[in-house]
């Protein structure tokens, strides 16, 4: 998985990794890309419902040691 920045949010309860995915994307330029790690599992929702109310891209989701990884592009 490529990516440019990094959030682990993993521990952190939604919206708190909703909140902050956005306040890295929107520093971030167009065409790069977040991988987002999360432990909440209410983030399968908020992520990819964040990224079509924005519109980003959700390029791949992965489950990972009870949590998830999210790669958005901006």
């Amino acid at each position: 998985m490529l990516y440019d920045h990094h959030l682990d949010v993993k521990g952190a309860l939604c919206p708190i990794p909703v909140i902050k995915a956005k306040k890295v994307l929107a520093k971030m330029s167009n065409g790069q890309r977040l991988l987002v790690e999360t432990s909440d599992p209410v983030a399968q929702l908020d992520i990819p419902h964040m990224c079509q109310q924005f519109g980003f891209t959700l390029l791949e989701v992965e489950e990972v040691g009870g949590g998830h990884t999210f790669l958005v592009q901006k």
